[in-house]
């Protein structure tokens, strides 16, 4: 092995711990503006499910409210949808906690990745000023263009190796979205047997769709986060957001009519139909960012060729 080999592979080693160390910043700054995205809903969510609590608690208590309540239809009725409310904003606001937990251990893990690198930058200038003076002092006519190949190289190996992990992050995303979709697809296909018809079971095995899809929404969210963290580091500024799956069950149970069944129908269509285009949009970007890895695998392998040519020409 040459002296051009031994710093070659090093300013290679070196120039990925760059790359990594800029990704991994960039990856912070993501998970950051995540986190304070989640406290944000979470706060608006507390305050809601307060005044939805409060609200339940004065129909409960009797008083003022109550007969205000009365005089407008039935105490009981509003009742129920106070609570129907309230417990729709405890699961969101479950959701939203579990998510923030999520994000606080992304961002430890990317913190304890940036102190394993240190200082790649400098590292990597030191390596840069040393093979300048060796091409100096050998005067060898093929050391501008080896270098030249050589920096080429490392970029695109690094290229790859981002829009790689962008790729495997996209198709994560798009597993954990379809499983969304195939929950619903089971709640419409319930719905739609409850409204000609089916009774209780039917309405039992809707409400249970909805409860898996809405779990299914959350880690399908988790996925998202982590591949929009994933886009940032290509060059892609994306946040995509499922829409609350809607899971007031026991609301429905007590006014379960042809009205409200065509209701519930409506609103699992309408959540469906907002997963679908997550999933499309997800979709045409993991297509993208294949045919951009094909592309850098051809630029890497000419890049080696041409190097092979240059060193045994």
């Amino acid at each position: 092995m040459t002296s051009f080999d031994s710093i070659d592979d090093d300013l290679l080693a070196a120039r990925e711990r760059v790359r990594r160390l800029e990704q991994l910043t960039r990856q912070r700054q993501t998970v950051t503006v995540q986190l304070d995205e989640a406290g944000r809903l979470i706060g608006d969510l507390e305050s809601m499910l307060a005044k939805e609590e409060r609200d339940v608690s004065r129909l409960e208590g009797g008083g003022f409210a109550a007969f205000l309540s009365g005089l407008a239809g039935s105490k009981e009725e509003r009742l129920v949808r106070e609570r129907a409310e309230a417990q729709a904003l405890r699961q969101r606001l479950d959701g939203q906690r579990t998510r923030l937990a999520w994000l606080q251990a992304d961002r430890t893990a990317v913190e304890r990745d940036l102190a394993e690198i240190g200082p790649a930058h400098e590292q990597f200038a030191e390596l840069l000023a040393r093979k300048e003076r060796l091409l100096i002092e050998s005067a060898d006519p093929r050391g501008r263009e080896l270098a030249e190949i050589g920096r080429l190289l490392a970029d695109t190996h690094a290229d790859l190796r981002e829009h790689e992990e962008a790729h495997r992050a996209g198709v994560a995303s798009s597993h954990a979205v379809g499983q969304v979709l195939r929950c619903l697809g089971h709640a419409r296909g319930a719905s739609t047997w409850d409204m000609l018809g089916g009774g209780g079971f039917a309405d039992m095995l809707e409400h249970g769709h909805m409860r898996n899809a809405d779990e299914a929404a959350w880690h399908a969210q988790r996925a998202l986060d982590t591949f929009s963290r994933e886009l940032a580091d290509v060059g892609v500024q994306a946040s995509p957001q499922l829409p609350k799956v809607d899971t007031r069950w026991f609301a429905d149970m007590f006014f379960d009519n042809i009205i409200t069944d065509a209701i519930k129908h409506q609103r699992i269509a309408r959540t469906g139909q907002a997963v679908a285009e997550v999933a499309q949009w997800v979709n045409a970007t993991v297509n993208g960012l294949a045919a951009h890895c094909g592309e850098l695998v051809r630029r890497r392998d000419s890049l080696v060729v041409r190097r092979e040519e240059v060193l045994t020409g």
